[in-house]
């Protein structure tokens, strides 16, 4: 069994590569859509977006609400996507430290 010295290093290791992971999560880049692809959005893994593009075919003043419609969508699907990618990547980090079932660290 550890010492409380060797879980306050471990603990302090575990800190320092938390906050590498959440670092390389705007590396990590992902893309929502929308319409079938009509609507696309690009963000990090840490939340921020990159991009968007929306096919000129529905630029009609007409098509106002859909669009609007879809660039909501779109966005979440960015997010839904950028959360998974995040998660993913702190899962690899606390993989095989020996935490509780059911134990979350903070950002997970």
């Amino acid at each position: 069994m550890p010492n409380l010295d060797d879980i306050m290093k471990m603990a302090g290791r575990l800190q320092d590569d938390m906050a590498k992971a959440q670092a390389s999560l705007d590396g990590i880049e992902v893309e929502g859509a929308a319409g079938g692809g009509l609507v696309t959005v690009r963000a990090t893994a840490k939340g921020r977006i990159l991009g968007l593009a929306i096919d000129p075919s529905l630029l009609r003043v007409e098509d106002k609400e859909m669009l609007e419609d879809l660039l909501v969508a779109a966005f979440n699907d960015a997010k839904g996507k950028a959360d998974a990618a995040g998660h993913a990547e702190m899962q690899k980090m606390t993989a095989g430290l020996p935490l509780p079932p059911g134990f979350k660290l903070p950002g997970m």
